[in-house]
């Protein structure tokens, strides 16, 4: 006969594993259903910024850990780019004891609120969970772990990962996102001095300026930050490496390695014709007026947006989705998704996509923009749209897009997002004319150790990458910082 949840949530603090592993069976683990997390509703969540998800509450969460089979082999830990020891936060989270299961997510993540938040467990952690071998749903692993920072956080009782006495070897950090914050964290657990530049007024990269408040509070980006300082880290910002600061500057202060971190914050195009009229935007700077400036408080807060009636995104990522359900959130009529492929193809989150529908944004799929029209003082007014099909897969493995012969029609518009993808700003390179880069801009690395053609200056993230999410650009960071160590300790 099985145990009930009340017998067990009594047991919460009987050991690590063995009470509850032997009270509870696999068999019985097994038919525990896969907890929803809690939602705000579309109609209450488009009015305004505010955070979509709820979170669960602490005996969800432990309902939700206890689907936790205890594999012998972990399949889930490879699924994830830092690292994370799964199977030991699950397991502290399923006895009640979230002060130690935060403990064990710190020790390899040092984002786990943003982790929680934003990275793609479903193709990932996730996506190795062993429910997927019996046609179950994967344990919960990015709510738990969203749950076990907020709780710690909400605690009031934020513990700090331990460093290191200081070796006073000095570190520089180029960019202070997910990438850079990583290298930061390690490094300075290690014992090494560590500043990190910043070259906007506020810290975190793509974390703060291209991800809108209902996906990531900005109070949630800032405390993982404050642990950072806690640490010892030291942050500058206003600062731009190449410019304000040269890296020659920076030897000469004592720096004796560096870390790139500096994004692709480059906007592209699609450069057809029209583009340049009005009111077309980057979603780089649309989502950077709306997350950084706080432009939807026009005019309480200094920086304006364009609130568009009809208004079209182009592209099918993340970015995109971002940009749509903000259009949505800014009042427009109509906010549309344009992509060129299907929704199989698009390489946004399901849950992204899954948010959007239910808030309203429309999808036009298989449809692609090819010429803009403005009117008598160059505002946009129209787009020139062209209905595709899918054709050959091409290098990505994904069908390629086909133009239907003949099949072009016009549609009003009065704000058009381009978000098919960004590439890294070539400061960087300018200011270091020895470094290799690729026919694409991007940082060219020894892959084992992310360094550069640079000895002692390593990168990654979108600076490497071109675009990645937010793990990928963490899992660089830690390859880049255990080789970092290395190469400090051979030069000493």
């Amino acid at each position: 006969m099985g145990i009930s949840m009340e017998e067990l949530r009594e047991k919460r603090d009987q050991g690590w594993r063995k009470e509850l592993r032997d009270r509870l069976s696999v068999k019985e683990r097994r038919e525990l259903p896969r907890l929803k997390m809690p939602e705000k509703a579309p109609m209450d969540r488009i009015r305004g910024f505010m955070e979509v998800n709820n979170g669960l509450d602490p005996e969800d969460a432990r309902d939700e850990a206890r689907r936790c089979l205890d594999c012998a082999n972990p399949t889930c830990v490879t699924g994830c780019p830092v690292n994370i020891n799964i199977p030991e936060f699950i397991k502290r989270v399923e006895q009640g004891d979230f002060a130690r299961a935060a403990q064990s997510l710190k020790s390899t993540n040092a984002l786990p609120a943003i982790c929680g938040r934003v990275c793609p467990q479903e193709t990932q952690c996730e996506e190795k969970c062993i429910y997927n071998k019996m046609k179950k749903d994967p344990v919960g692993i990015g709510n738990l772990e969203r749950f076990v920072a907020d709780y710690e956080r909400n605690s009031g009782k934020i513990s700090v990962p331990e460093t290191a006495p200081s070796n006073h070897l000095k570190v520089a950090v180029v960019g202070s996102g997910p990438a850079g914050l990583t290298v930061a964290q390690e490094m300075a657990k290690r014992g090494y001095e560590v500043t990190v530049f910043e070259a906007l007024h506020q810290y975190g990269g793509v974390l703060v300026y291209g991800i809108p408040e209902f996906r990531l509070p900005k109070e949630i980006v800032a405390t993982e930050i404050g642990i950072l300082e806690k640490m010892g880290v030291r942050f500058q910002k206003n600062c731009i490496v190449g410019r304000t600061v040269t890296f020659e500057d920076l030897k000469k202060q004592g720096y004796q390695a560096f870390f790139i971190g500096s994004g692709a914050g480059l906007p592209r195009f699609m450069n057809i014709p029209g583009e340049n009229l009005c009111n077309i935007f980057s979603s780089n700077e649309y989502l950077t007026r709306v997350n950084l400036m706080t432009a939807f408080r026009f005019p309480e807060t200094d920086t304006p947006i364009v609130r568009g009636r009809n208004v079209v995104v182009v592209g099918g990522g993340n970015t995109a989705m971002d940009s749509v359900r903000t259009a949505k959130r800014l009042g427009a009529d109509r906010a549309i998704i344009m992509y060129r492929r299907s929704e199989q193809e698009m390489p946004a989150r399901i849950e992204e996509i899954k948010h959007a529908k239910e808030e309203g944004v429309e999808f036009m799929n298989l449809n692609n923009p090819v010429e803009y029209y403005g009117d008598d003082r160059g505002f946009v007014r129209q787009m020139k749209v062209q209905r595709m099909e899918l054709g050959e897969p091409d290098s990505s493995g994904r069908r390629r897009p086909v133009p239907i012969e003949g099949d072009q029609y016009l549609m009003d518009v009065d704000v058009v997002v381009v978000g098919i993808g960004t590439s890294p700003n070539p400061l960087i390179p300018q200011a270091l004319r020895e470094i290799k880069v690729s026919r694409w801009g991007t940082l060219e690395v020894d892959e084992s150790t992310m360094e550069t053609s640079m000895p002692g200056v390593f990168a990654g993230g979108d600076i490497v990458r071109g675009g990645a999410t937010v793990i990928l650009a963490m899992g660089d960071g830690k390859v880049a910082a255990d080789a970092m160590d290395d190469h400090l300790r051979q030069k000493k």
